[in-house]
Formats: C-alpha cells, structure tokens, sequence
C-alpha cells in the first residue's frame, strides 16, 4: 500500500471515508478526530448536557463504522455524521422520562473585565434564560434552530440531517425564533 506524502491527515474527508469503509481503522480515527468537536457541541446543545452529549456522539460514531460500507460517498461525511448524531440525539430526548433540571443549563460564557458587576449579573441571567427556552423548544424545532444558528449549516443541508424538506426546515426555523423571541421578551 503507497503512503501519501502529506500524510493521512491532510486528506479529505471522501477519500478518508473510502478508506475507511475498506477497513481502514486509522482513516476513522482521523474522521473522528476532525468531526467530534463540532459533533459533540451539537449533542450538548440538543441534549442540555455533557454525559449524555459524549454518549449520543460515541453511538454515533460506533454506528458510523458499522454503516460506512452503505455509506453514499457523493454525500459530505459530516453532513452525514450530522444526521446520525441528530438521530441519536432524538431518541434520547424521546425517552427521556423528566425534564432537564434547571441545573443542566450550561454556564454562561464570561463577561470581560471591563463589564459592570450589575451588567455581569444582567447577562448571565438572560444568558440562562435563552439556554432554559432553548431547552424548552420542541426537539425538531431545536434541532433546526442549532444546526442553522450556532453550526451555520444552510436550509439544504438541515433538510437532509433532519429528513425533511427545505420548506419544513425554514417552518421550524420560523417558529423555533419566534418561540425563542417571545421568551426572551422580558430581557429586551
């Protein structure tokens, strides 16, 4: 077998996919290690939390290997890697028997140095009051307004992580803002 000069890690993700459904182990860790960063905060988002993040992007990833060999190589990895963690994810909140605790809502990230104690206390609590209503969004409406919002994925892209269409993906959208606007009202 020839070795590529720049290494393996140089490698885009379709030849390192290939690879990777021929048995190659190292081509998959390499995807592993590029995607699981990205994966994982989608999982947190989705989920509320970190353990049950870690395991949904773990499954995932154990799936993707078994899957790789039906794996449609015209379709980008990550996109695909996006819909099985997506999936999982799904799942998990559907049978999840409560409600996340309050205590679940992620920390606020910090405020600068120069920010008033008052404005500190001000935005953390907004900031907690967006993650509380994120939370409450139906899974599928979260699930769009993440993937669009916080990983910048297009409206087609959303539509094939979610099995859906591009009109239902912009309806999801349209009400998860809305949603999210009206339960940030308070904090305008």
């Amino acid at each position: 077998m020839a070795t590529d000069p720049d290494g393996p890690g140089d490698l885009a993700d379709s030849i390192l996919a290939v690879r990777a459904s021929e048995g190659d182990e190292e081509a998959f860790a390499i995807l592993v290690r590029r995607h699981s960063s990205r994966l994982l905060a989608l999982a947190r988002h989705l989920l509320g939390n970190r353990a049950d993040a870690e395991d949904a992007v773990q499954d995932a990833f154990l799936s993707a290997w078994r899957q790789l060999p039906e794996f449609r190589h015209g379709a980008s990895f990550g996109t695909w890697m996006y819909r099985i963690v997506t999936n999982r994810c799904l799942n998990t909140l559907r049978h999840r028997p409560h409600p996340l605790p309050l205590d679940a809502v992620p920390e606020p990230a910090a405020a600068d140095a120069d920010s008033s104690p008052p404005r500190m206390a001000e935005t953390d609590a907004a900031t907690a009051a967006l993650a509380r209503a994120l939370l409450e969004l139906r899974p599928e409406l979260r699930v769009c307004w993440v993937l669009r919002e916080l990983h910048g994925l297009r409206y087609e892209e959303i539509a094939h992580v979610v099995g859906s269409s591009d009109d239902t993906v912009r309806g999801r959208l349209f009400r998860a803002r809305r949603a999210l606007m009206e339960a940030m009202r308070p904090w305008r």
